[in-house]
C-alpha cells in the first residue's frame, strides 16, 4: 500500500484539530435528525395526504403502505442552460428504476439555475455568486417536507453544485447521490475561440462573425467543453465520491448515460436506513474527502471558484478549511492536465485519454489522495474509483480504468507530471491575501513589477483599452468588485483585453476583490482580493502611478507607494453598489449586507 505525502497528512490532521468542535456539532445535529425508516411514518394522516396528493397510480399505494423507501428527486433543470436541458426527462427514469428496485421517487423540488456565460457583463453576474445561497435553501425546502429517506440532487454548472451540496448537508442523515448530464460534444476548438474572442476586442471582425464563432464552440445540450467551474464541479463530485465512479464526462442522451442514471437511483436506495449499506451524506462528506477535493481540482488546475465553494461546502459540513490549506498542497501536488484555459484540450479530450479512472490512480499511487474514505459506492477510492462505467450486453458494469494515459499532451502520470506544482497559489503582502491561477500562466509572466492603473468596474477598464491607455507595461487593478460592494461578478470580459496586451509584448497582470473563474487564463490575474475595498481593504487605498510587485511563485502581492500607512481608503466614485438597482439586484442586498469575507467562502450562512 502506497503511504500517503507528508504534505497530505498534515494538511489533514491540521484541518481535523481545527474543525473539532463544529464536525463534531454538525455530527451530533445529523445523527438527531435520523429517525424512523421510513420517514414518513412519522407524519400525521393530514400531513401524509397532502404529500401524496400529486401521486397517482401504484407509486401512491406504495407511498401509504410504509414499506418503501422514497427518493426525493431535486433538479436544475431549466432551458437556459445546455448543461441542464438534458434533466428534462431525468426524472422518468429515476422513477421508473427505484420501483424496479423496490422504492419509489418523488420530484422534490426545482432549483433556480443562471449561466454565467448568459450573464457576464451585465447585471445579472451580480445575482450570481448569491444564488449558491438561493440553491441551497430552495434545496432545503424541497427536502423539509421529510418524505423521503434518500435524494438525487440533479445540477452540474458554477454555483448550482456548490448550491445543492451545501442544502443537502443541512439533510446530512439523508443518503444523496449527484447525478450529472454530461458535456456537450466537441465544436469549435477553444484556442481558436479566444483567439477570435482577441481579434473581435480590437475591431478586426465584427460581431456577426464573433457570434458565429460562440455558436460553434457552444452548439448543443450538455456542459461547455472547456475546464472551467461547471466540470470542475463533476471533477470534485466524483473524487469526493458523491458520483457513481466514471459519471462525470459522459455525454447526454446516450445509453449508456440513462443507464448511470437509473442505477443512481437504484444505488441510493440501498444506502438508506432500512439497509445494511446506510450511507448518510454527512459522513461522506468529511475531512478526508474534502481534501481529496482540494487534490484533484489542484492537479487539474480547476477552477479558481472553489477556493470560495470548496470553503463554503467544507463549513457547511462543520470543517473549516482556508487558503493556507490549498497553498500548501499546490506546492506539492503535481499539474496532470492541460484542459483549456489551461492547455488547449477540452473535457472530452480529458475523458478519452483515462479521465478520472486514470486520474484517481496516479494520485492515489503517488500517495496524494486518501483511499479510506466513505463514497456511494463503497469504502475505499482504489477499487470504486478507478473503475470506468461499460455497457455489455446492455448491462452496466464497471470495468478496471486505463492504467496509461492515452494522451500525453492532455493527461499525464503523477510520474511525469506537466509540472511539479499544483494550479494555484495563495498570494500575500500589504495588499491583503488574494488567489493567482498559474496552470496557464508562462514562468515568465508570473512576476510583474508596474505602475497601477485603477479602476472601479469592467466597463472602465474597456473604455481605457479603447482609449489605448493601457498600451504600456501596467498593472490593472479593478476594486470594489467584492461579495459585500456588488456580489463579486466575474470579469470575464478582461480576459480578451488583457491577453491582447499581453501578445502585444506588454507586461501585465490584474488585481481585484472580484472573481475570474475557471476561465482564468494565460495573463496573471490575483483574484478575491481580501480584505475586499469596500472593507477598506488596502486594494481601496491604491492609486495610479503606485509601483505594485506581484511574483506568483514567491506569493508575494505588495505596493510600493508614498504615505502608505497614512493613506485613507477611497469610497466608489461611479457604478457604486448603492446605484445599482434593478435586475433583482435589491432583492440580494441582504446578502451582500451579510457576505463573509473571501477566505471564508464568501457565504451568507
Amino acid at each position: 500500500m502506497t503511504s500517503l505525502h507528508t504534505r497530505l497528512t498534515n494538511v489533514t490532521d491540521r484541518i481535523i484539530e481545527r474543525s473539532k468542535a463544529t464536525r463534531h456539532a454538525y455530527l451530533t445535529r445529523i445523527e438527531d435528525a435520523q429517525g424512523q425508516f421510513p420517514a414518513r411514518s412519522v407524519l400525521s394522516c393530514a400531513n401524509l395526504a397532502h404529500g401524496t396528493a400529486g401521486f397517482e397510480g401504484q407509486d401512491k399505494i406504495a407511498i401509504r403502505a410504509m414499506q418503501h423507501p422514497n427518493i426525493g428527486i431535486v433538479s436544475a433543470y431549466n432551458e437556459m442552460l445546455s448543461a441542464h436541458a438534458p434533466y428534462r426527462n431525468f426524472a422518468d427514469v429515476i422513477k421508473q428504476a427505484a420501483r424496479e428496485a423496490g422504492g419509489v421517487a418523488q420530484f422534490a423540488g426545482g432549483v433556480p439555475a443562471m449561466c454565467d456565460g448568459i450573464t457576464q457583463g451585465n447585471a445579472g453576474m451580480e445575482l450570481s455568486l448569491f444564488s449558491r445561497e438561493t440553491i441551497a435553501m430552495s434545496t432545503a425546502i424541497a427536502l423539509t417536507h421529510n418524505m423521503f429517506d434518500a435524494a438525487l440532487c440533479l445540477g452540474i454548472c458554477d454555483k448550482i453544485v456548490p448550491g445543492l451540496l451545501i442544502g443537502a448537508l443541512q439533510f446530512g442523515h439523508l443518503p444523496t447521490i449527484f447525478v450529472p448530464a454530461g458535456p456537450m460534444t466537441s465544436g469549435l476548438s477553444n484556442d481558436e475561440k479566444a483567439k477570435i474572442r482577441q481579434q473581435f476586442a480590437i475591431g478586426a471582425i465584427g460581431r456577426e462573425e464573433l457570434l458565429n464563432s460562440e455558436a460553434r464552440a457552444y452548439h448543443s445540450h450538455g456542459t461547455c467543453t472547456f475546464y472551467g467551474t461547471a466540470n470542475s464541479n463533476q471533477l470534485l463530485m466524483e473524487i469526493m465520491g458523491l458520483h457513481l465512479p466514471g459519471a462525470a464526462f459522459v455525454h447526454p442522451y446516450t445509453p449508456l448515460r440513462d443507464a448511470l442514471t437509473a442505477e443512481a437511483a437504484r444505488r441510493v436506495l440501498q444506502l438508506t436506513a432500512k439497509g445494511s449499506q446506510y450511507t448518510p451524506i454527512g459522513r461522506v462528506i468529511n475531512e478526508k474527502a474534502i481534501v481529496n477535493g482540494i487534490v484533484a481540482l489542484l492537479s487539474t488546475g480547476g477552477s479558481t471558484n472553489h477556493t470560495l465553494h470548496l470553503v463554503a461546502i467544507a463549513r457547511a459540513a462543520g470543517i473549516i478549511i482556508d487558503w493556507n490549506d490549498f497553498d500548501d498542497l499546490s506546492r506539492v501536488v503535481p499539474l496532470l492536465a492541460k484542459i483549456y484555459p489551461n492547455g488547449k484540450a477540452d473535457v472530452n479530450d480529458y475523458h478519452a485519454a483515462g479521465g478520472m479512472a486514470f486520474l484517481t490512480r496516479t494520485l492515489l499511487e503517488a500517495g496524494f489522495l486518501h483511499d479510506d474514505v466513505t463514497t456511494v459506492s463503497g469504502n475505499n477510492l482504489s477499487y470504486y474509483y478507478t473503475r470506468e462505467p461499460k455497457l455489455v450486453n446492455s448491462k452496466l458494469l464497471w470495468i478496471d480504468g486505463s492504467r496509461e494515459s492515452h494522451n500525453k499532451d492532455v493527461l499525464r502520470s503523477a510520474t511525469e507530471p506537466f509540472q511539479m506544482d499544483g494550479g494555484l497559489r495563495l498570494v500575500q503582502g500589504s495588499l491583503g491575501r488574494g488567489i493567482i491561477k498559474i496552470s496557464a500562466v508562462a514562468l515568465r509572466h508570473r512576476s510583474i513589477t508596474a505602475p497601477a492603473i485603477v479602476f472601479d468596474s469592467q466597463e472602465g477598464v474597456q473604455a481605457a483599452f479603447d482609449r489605448g491607455d493601457l498600451d504600456r507595461d501596467c498593472v490593472v487593478v479593478v476594486r470594489f468588485q467584492g461579495a459585500r460592494a456588488n456580489g463579486m461578478p466575474e470579469l470575464h470580459q478582461l480576459t480578451p483585453l488583457l491577453g491582447v496586451l499581453q501578445d502585444k509584448g506588454f507586461s501585465v497582470a490584474l488585481i481585484t476583490d472580484g472573481r475570474m473563474s475557471g476561465a482564468s487564463g494565460k495573463v496573471p490575474a490575483v483574484i478575491h482580493l481580501s480584505p475586499e475595498a469596500l472593507l477598506n481593504g488596502p486594494i481601496s487605498k491604491v492609486r495610479s502611478g503606485d509601483i505594485i510587485t506581484l511574483d506568483a511563485e514567491a506569493g508575494k502581492l505588495d505596493v510600493d507607494a508614498a504615505e502608505w500607512a497614512s493613506r485613507m481608503s477611497e469610497k466608489p466614485i461611479i457604478h457604486s453598489y448603492q446605484d445599482k438597482l434593478g435586475f433583482g439586484r435589491e432583492l440580494f442586498g441582504i446578502f451582500r449586507a451579510a457576505a463573509l469575507p473571501a477566505e471564508q467562502g464568501a457565504s451568507v450562512f
